[in-house]
């Protein structure tokens, strides 16, 4: 398995003679994105927006970690589609960093229903509807620390 560990996840990046704190966002490539061999594809539209991959590991998702990480739907009916579907196959999680992270990622990947998301984006160029639409990204600061603390604790402060 390889692995990229970051060592702090907080300090400042020097750019000139400013300091400029850089955001970390997780993303996950999901059991669809792996299936159809889109992972270089999505990895590159993410590096040629300027953000950096920082840690990188393989993992298969059980259904504990499923119910956390999806805890606001866990209780409803189509949660056990959702945990079938994230079951199916190993998925690669991923730290991403850069200036403004969080929203650059959200833009690049479109609506989260694939159906709705314009051309150019890679949920309306690659993903197929609300469910198999690629890939997760944290939503804002404080969700992103939280799940990059869930999924690399070997790199949370």
């Amino acid at each position: 398995m390889l692995r990229f560990f970051v060592l702090f996840f907080d300090l400042p990046k020097r750019i000139g003679q400013f300091f400029v704190i850089m955001e970390m966002s997780l993303i996950i490539l999901k059991p669809d994105c792996m299936q159809k061999k889109l992972a270089g594809a999505v990895i590159s539209r993410l590096e040629q927006a300027g953000l950096d991959l920082v840690a990188a590991k393989m993992a298969t998702l059980d259904s504990r970690i499923l119910r956390e990480h999806y805890a606001h739907v866990a209780d409803k009916p189509f949660f056990p589609e959702i945990e079938a579907f994230m079951m199916e196959s190993p998925v690669l999680l991923m730290i991403w960093q850069g200036q403004g992270c969080i929203s650059k990622i959200r833009e690049l990947l479109g609506p989260t229903d694939s159906s709705k998301a314009p051309k150019g984006t890679i949920r309306g160029d690659m993903g197929e509807d609300m469910m198999r639409n690629l890939v997760h990204a944290s939503d804002g600061q404080d969700t992103a620390k939280t799940e990059l603390r869930r999924f690399f604790p070997e790199c949370a402060a």
